[in-house]
């Protein structure tokens, strides 16, 4: 479950933007993780949640959106829409499908608090 090191690599993140931009609290979290990046979201906000105790994060609401993913058809040279890796396209059949989007895991924002 490599979900616990990410929400560990998000809590540093968090941790070390208010180390740096003196706040001492984090009321929202707004996450994104793609599609195709391969986190289970699930997993990973049980991961968040039981890392935040004594932390910014306590008491956070956590939003994780996710975007769908995208591709190009090597193929017929069209963007599709990629709901998990290994689809054919829609258009020619083909499964010569390169990601272009919904691979991320990112910060989109915080609401902070200061000291």
């Amino acid at each position: 479950m490599h979900e616990v090191s990410l929400a560990g690599g998000i809590l540093k993140i968090v941790e070390d933007a208010a180390r740096r931009e003196r706040f001492s609290r984090i009321s929202l979290l707004r996450l994104e993780a793609g599609a195709l990046s391969g986190v289970e979201v699930r997993a990973l906000r049980f991961a968040l949640e039981a890392m935040t105790p004594d932390t910014c994060l306590q008491h956070a609401r956590i939003e994780i959106d996710t975007p769908p993913g995208q591709g190009w058809c090597m193929r017929c040279s069209v963007t599709v829409e990629m709901p998990e890796h290994g689809i054919a396209c829609p258009h020619c059949g083909a499964y010569q499908i390169q990601a272009t989007g919904g691979t991320e895991l990112k910060v989109i924002d915080m609401v902070v608090e200061d000291d």
